[in-house]
């Protein structure tokens, strides 16, 4: 009689267990066994003016098809195949230059992954157009920490809905090796939320990218087995602007006026150069891109290992470090390179426009070295005018962002004399805003406060003489983005339209602080 109980009994358990198993597979619809779900992404890479690569992986082999439109739950262009992968690459093709798309990613049967108002971008501008950009800067930051948490959720707040045309990566963007899994949990699951999905990424390498320890002199080779290789698609044959490299490793592309250039600083070119050896492969190629560019409205150069720091590195100290600023940034510096931004050093430090520097700490010398004693802050304080770039756009900026997600101590000799401002104590990142011939960039902290601040502007302080005619009109407009004080009218806007008499008129228009003014001289003639 037992026997018999416990047999029911068993009967009982695994009829409820198979039963419980049917319900949950009628819940879960069956593709290839079972729903394949997203993992990883998505991710926007290899932006141009007419395309947008969408990357995204899953669980479980499916098809890789993205739907796509101008307006929000309006997808009526699909782009995609119907081979069934777990890692998807698809290129929206056929695109409007600057123009806002919603994207949604589809598996088998229409069925939709993952779509909804974030899931969107902005394609790149044309070349040369003005208008206000926004880039975001991050530095060190795939290391899983609160610090990275919260200098994402303060970054995305700040941007909020405006559009958020690039972020770009200074290194060492998964510890401690830069393994897929360290990808998977210490960069991809941490931004997947917000800035994967709606604006479009370009990275550079660090050491800890090419499976390295800190302080290593080994060389890295730049192999497709490094999985940094494997995660991120790079505009290497030129499709987002600038001169085709033919590698992933380094490479160039425009924002409207703005030129960049992502180097790599630590892998072995060829098996047998690196970033300071000015005759490798590398910097033949940044001579040419920087030639082949001096068009452009800005030109910005960014790497991991920067060549001034007193952070958690000493640029006194260490090889790599020594050695790019011996040799490599003197060739940035002689095309009129505007901003190096790097990494490497878990901390932030930003130094005024200098030019010429090339030695160590204590052979800086401000008379010699530096183009401005300002701040540049800009913000009506003492001495804090912006640096003032003119036609023969000299001087170079430099700054250490490495604290977006590693944080860390400070050498004895922090700061380092040729910063203007220097944080070791809080992590955050940065945001470029350019518009013009105006660049700000803001260091904005994990707490939310911006502690950092600088203005550069080209090209203002202008003198224009003007001829007409008795009776006509014409219009002046001030050289520079900001706050306008016209001596005529007490006009307040950027320009404004004059119909002097016979003779000669002259007109200024400032700024609230006294740093910038365009003088206009009109002469009236019968």
């Amino acid at each position: 009689m037992k026997k018999y109980l416990f047999f029911v009994l068993c009967l009982l358990v695994v009829g409820n267990t198979v039963s419980a198993q049917t319900k949950e597979k009628k819940n879960k619809p069956r593709r290839y066994g079972f729903r394949p779900e997203i993992i990883r992404g998505p991710y926007l890479q290899m932006a141009t003016q007419t395309s947008m690569m969408i990357r995204w992986r899953t669980d479980e082999p499916d098809v890789s098809q993205v739907r796509f439109g101008e307006v929000l739950g309006k997808w009526d262009q699909l782009a995609g195949d119907k081979i069934a992968t777990k890692e998807h690459l698809v290129t929206l093709t056929g695109l409007k230059p600057y123009t806002k798309y919603y994207y949604l990613v589809e598996g088998v049967e229409k069925d939709t992954l993952q779509g909804d108002e974030l899931n969107s971008f902005t394609t790149l501008p044309p070349v040369g157009y003005e208008t206000k950009y926004r880039i975001g800067v991050f530095g060190d930051c795939g290391n899983n920490s609160v610090n990275q948490r919260n200098t994402r959720d303060q970054f995305e707040k700040y941007i909020g809905n405006n559009v958020l045309n690039a972020w770009i990566l200074l290194g060492d963007n998964a510890y401690s090796f830069g393994k897929d899994i360290e990808y998977q949990s210490n960069f991809f699951n941490i931004y997947k939320d917000n800035l994967l999905k709606r604006a479009p990424l370009f990275p550079a390498p660090g050491n800890h990218d090419y499976h390295d320890e800190p302080f290593s002199a080994d060389l890295a080779q730049q192999s497709k087995a490094v999985a940094y290789y494997q995660n991120f698609s790079m505009p290497s044959n030129g499709e987002s602007g600038g001169l085709a490299s033919g590698t992933p490793a380094f490479y160039s592309y425009d924002i409207g006026n703005i030129h960049f250039l992502s180097l790599d600083s630590h892998g072995e070119e060829d098996n047998n150069s690196r970033l300071y050896d000015t005759l490798g492969r590398q910097v033949t190629w940044v001579k040419k891109d920087l030639a082949a560019n001096k068009n452009k409205g800005w030109v910005i150069a960014y790497w991991h290992h920067p060549p001034f720091t007193m952070g958690s590195h000493n640029s006194d100290q260490e090889r790599q470090l020594i050695k790019i600023r011996e040799n490599f940034i003197r060739i940035l510096e002689r095309e009129g390179v505007d901003l190096v931004l790097c990494g490497h050093s878990h901390s932030y430090e930003r130094s005024r426009l200098m030019m010429g520097h090339f030695g160590m700490e204590e052979s800086f010398d401000s008379a010699k070295h530096l183009l401005s004693n300002s701040s540049a802050l800009y913000d009506g304080s003492n001495n804090a005018c912006p640096y003032i770039k003119d036609d023969a756009n000299k001087g170079t900026v430099y700054v250490v962002s490495g604290s977006s997600g590693a944080l860390d101590y400070a050498q004895k000799a922090f700061p380092h004399n040729a910063m203007q401002y220097s944080d070791v104590s809080i992590g955050g990142s940065c945001i470029l805003e350019v518009e013009a011939n105006r660049l700000d960039l803001k260091w904005l902290c994990a707490d939310g406060t911006i502690r950092d601040h600088f203005t550069m502007m080209k090209k203002v302080n202008r003198k224009t003489a003007i001829k007409i005619k008795a009776g006509e009109a014409t219009t002046l407009t001030a050289s520079y983005i900001g706050n306008y004080q016209w001596s005529k009218d007490d006009a307040r806007t950027k320009s404004i339209t004059v119909k002097p008499s016979i003779g000669k008129t002259t007109y200024t228009v400032s700024d609230p602080y006294s740093c910038i003014k365009d003088t206009f001289i009109v002469q009236v003639t019968k």
